[in-house]
């Protein structure tokens, strides 16, 4: 069982690592160079429904989790928390942030989102709270199929950006950046942020949960 100074340090290392991968998110919108793949799909949502790209985030995040059920895969805290914290942190900066428009500035702003977003993913993971909702699919689809996990990722998220840039997401140079460095951003941090693993005993911690995944909210 996790001590108490543990436990806090582990709840702040995920409310952390949710906040400001919502903000990162946020900086990307605001680059308008491409978003994550399932980013593009929440922009092209929020244009057709007129809600916020956070709002909408969260609408998604609450769907998919629904989509667990018959995966049989278990939530955790930080499954649940992702729904709602990381859409909300993107609005939130979003309000905050002044629009760009020269690439002087965008450039920048993608670059840094990609960056921070890899960080919020270490911090994120190294809580050791259960993936997000939507890496929670596809690991669950990956177990239930056999397929690799690799190859259930690339088909979800493909079709994600296929279907959000079709009802007006932005994919495009952000979008391939993204691809190509969360990976070993992520696994870059997951080293500095690492933590002893959770034990297996905690009520709020959600099993299976492999890093080769790199799991994102």
């Amino acid at each position: 069982m996790s001590t108490p100074g543990r436990l806090g340090r582990r709840l702040i290392q995920l409310y952390a690592g949710l906040a400001l991968y919502g903000a990162s998110s946020a900086l990307l919108v605001e680059a308008g160079l491409g978003l994550e793949p399932w980013n593009v799909l929440h922009q092209g949502l929020s244009e057709l429904t007129g809600l916020t790209i956070g709002v909408v985030s969260i609408v998604v995040g609450a769907a998919v989790l629904l989509l667990w059920i018959p995966l049989r895969q278990r939530p955790g805290l930080g499954t649940v928390s992702n729904v709602f914290v990381v859409g909300l942190a993107m609005d939130g900066t979003l309000a905050l942030v002044p629009e760009a428009h020269s690439l002087l500035v965008r450039v920048p702003l993608l670059l840094a989102g990609v960056l921070l977003n890899g960080a919020a993913t270490g911090l994120y993971i190294v809580a050791g709270f259960g993936p997000g909702p939507r890496d929670g699919l596809m690991t669950g689809l990956h177990r239930r199929t056999g397929r690799s996990i690799r190859l259930t990722r690339t088909v979800v998220e493909v079709a994600v950006v296929a279907t959000g840039f079709a009802l007006g997401g932005t994919a495009g140079t952000g979008t391939l950046l993204y691809a190509l460095a969360i990976g070993p951003l992520a696994q870059f941090f997951l080293r500095v942020f690492a933590a002893p693993a959770a034990s297996p005993g905690s009520t709020v911690v959600a099993t299976g949960t492999p890093e080769r995944a790199i799991l994102r909210p």
